[in-house]
């Protein structure tokens, strides 16, 4: 193959998503030669499959219950239905703005993109559209795709992924959604906003599981009275079609039937047939492994984002790609604590977390060292004026920093910012407290927690 370039670039990037992206934008700031290769459209999944058109389903699904209840807070509204069409474009207006922004952002950058389908041919090389992109160091970025089990094949018929979901042209009446983690719940209240008739079916003892106990049970009650049903503890045994739907059978013997079955059971790395293990690149399920610098074993490549086995969150891929760019450009870097990463579930209501959970700081700490406190978004006013149940839990180890924030309400997505900094700069209860926080905000709600756990509450009892 003939090289596409008369100069070998410095970086060679496989993969536009968010870690590719990332690193390519970084990079090129740094002054480095990029090379940018995409098979899709830059912005990968979390763009064009996955954040962005599933957050504006879910504001759809939002305006769409505000109008049903609008008359609790005294406004006359009637609620007609939902347009799917007109959904999409509203949708696909807000993903085709980024897209071209982010297309600007790149060609301004000066980073030569490469639209194909790339394959890594050796550990200094990609080939892509019969030529061979030279690099001094590769970035492997190729991102995941919806995973299934075994036995069940989703044919975007009756038996959906998130991706045909996200372009599933009219409202289902009834729907089972196969997996209670994030994309599970958050298509599930989507749903049950425009009109949809949801039963989640998930393996574990609760919704999603990663995240604190507390959190799982408040959204589950939450749901409880939304009319979202579920199916808590039991696996999957297999799924076949009815006259006219699915039937889902679980290992118990207990069986669901809806319209559709979107299989939401998690993400899988897109590495087969890619060249990844002819390079001599460690694998272990189909996933890169890494060290914490996102290198691989082969020192003339590295690995960010879903490609790797580390938290499948878009602001994750961009850390990791920055992170590669800046160690390749000679900075020095810092490896990412994934234990400090804002994690943020967008159905109705919001779960948002940072830190550890209580049962992982008993873990490590010990249960004796451990404190936890509850502050209940009843006691804060703009909770109340939205009309939004919730809590904010502080996880503390003993006269020591906060090393868990976990949040369940409307709008508790915004309030993860401040918790982040509470987490990654070991703040003392007592240093929050002291801190004056607007009056009336739900981020109030924050400070209450920290002046309650500090001993002096407010808004709260003792």
């Amino acid at each position: 193959m003939a090289n596409d370039a008369s100069t070998v670039f410095d970086l060679v990037i496989l993969g536009g998503g968010s870690g590719g992206y990332a690193a390519a934008l970084r990079g090129a700031q740094l002054g480095l030669d990029v090379a940018l290769i995409e098979k899709g459209k830059v912005g990968g999944t979390c763009l064009h499959n996955g954040c962005i058109p599933t957050k504006a389903l879910l504001h759809a699904g939002e305006i769409a219950d505000q109008a049903r209840e609008a008359e609790q807070f005294g406004v006359k509204a009637t609620f007609e239905g939902i347009d799917m069409a007109a959904v999409h474009k509203y949708k696909d207006d807000v993903i085709s703005g980024l897209y071209k922004g982010l297309q600007g952002l790149v060609a301004s950058r000066k980073v030569h993109y490469i639209e194909g389908e790339g394959k890594l041919s050796s550990p200094t090389s990609v080939d892509v559209n019969g030529q061979r992109v030279q690099g001094r160091h590769v970035l492997l970025a190729t991102g995941s795709v919806p995973k299934s089990l075994p036995g069940l094949e989703i044919d975007g018929n009756r038996i959906i992924s998130s991706d045909h979901a996200l372009k599933l042209d009219r409202v289902p009446k009834s729907a089972i959604v196969l997996g209670g983690g994030v994309i599970g719940v958050e298509f599930a209240s989507a749903w049950k906003s425009f009109g949809t008739d949801v039963t989640i079916v998930e393996g574990l003892k609760h919704l999603v599981p990663v995240e604190d106990e507390n959190s799982s049970k408040l959204l589950e009650r939450a749901f409880r009275k939304r009319g979202i049903k579920f199916n808590l503890g039991t696996f999957f045994d297999k799924a076949e079609y009815t006259q006219d739907g699915v039937r889902v059978t679980l290992a118990d013997g207990k069986t669901f039937e809806a319209e559709l079955l979107l299989v939401a059971i998690g993400r899988g790395p897109v590495s087969q047939g890619l060249g990844y293990e002819e390079a001599g690149v460690a694998m272990d399920r189909g996933y890169v492994l890494v060290d914490e610098y996102m290198q691989t074993n082969v020192p003339t490549i590295s690995a960010v984002g879903d490609l790797v086995p580390t938290l499948q969150l878009a602001h994750v891929g961009f850390a990791e790609g920055i992170l590669v760019a800046e160690r390749l450009a000679g900075l020095k870097t810092v490896p990412v604590d994934y234990d400090g990463v804002p994690k943020v579930t967008y159905c109705h209501p919001e779960v948002a977390s940072v830190g550890i959970t209580e049962a992982k700081a008993k873990e490590i700490y010990g249960a004796d060292k451990v404190v936890a406190l509850k502050y209940n978004l009843a006691g804060n006013g703009k909770s109340k004026i939205l009309k939004t149940a919730g809590e904010i839990k502080l996880v503390q180890v003993k006269d020591g920093a906060v090393v868990g924030v976990h949040m369940v309400g409307d709008r508790m997505g915004e309030q993860v910012g401040e918790a982040q900094l509470i987490y990654n700069w070991e703040a003392l209860p007592a240093e929050v407290a002291q801190l004056i926080h607007a009056h009336p905000t739900q981020n109030e709600a924050m400070g209450e927690a920290h002046l309650a756990l500090a001993g002096k509450p407010l808004h709260s009892h003792d």
